[in-house]
């Protein structure tokens, strides 16, 4: 078996919920990507276009900065890459992450939550970014999906 990492970006508290019971799930351990500069709610603004991340997401150039980083990312097989879906896509900060390690030879798995919004191209995204990668489509889960629903899902990675 694989060893794995749930990494993952919450901005409200959903996708660490998911993040935490898909670690729990498959036995893997859990990151946090937590912004250097954390974001208030006013930054989350989605309809203001001049919130912060309504200008991070115009520029896909925009890297927001991490606050740590994963210890010894070369234990990890696969990696589970968690967040919420921003303008239908991952948020900058996982384009930071993606770009942040060296993931020759291992499996990303991108995941996302949203209240409507498919995963759209994020795990094209993240493939482009994280070089030498295996990065698989992913999916949107269900904020809610047991335990069981995710290690059903996850079991296919690992």
């Amino acid at each position: 078996m694989s060893k794995a990492l749930v990494a993952y970006f919450s901005a409200s508290g959903v996708t660490r919920k998911l993040a935490t019971n898909l670690s729990e799930a498959v036995g893997a351990d859990l990151f946090e990507i937590v912004p250097e500069k954390p974001y208030t709610r006013a930054d989350l603004l989605w309809l203001n276009p001049k919130s912060r991340s309504s200008v991070e997401m115009k520029d896909r150039n925009c890297r927001p900065q991490i606050a740590s980083k994963v210890e010894d990312m070369s234990q990890y097989d696969v990696i589970f890459v968690g967040f919420p879906i921003w303008w239908y896509r991952e948020p900058s900060i996982i384009d930071t992450f993606a770009e942040a390690y060296d993931f020759s030879g291992k499996t990303i798995v991108p995941f996302a939550t949203s209240g409507s919004s498919g995963i759209g191209d994020s795990g094209a995204n993240i493939a482009k970014l994280a070089k030498g990668s295996d990065t698989k489509e992913g999916a949107r889960l269900k904020a809610k999906a047991s335990v069981e629903e995710l290690k059903a899902w996850a079991d296919q990675y690992l």
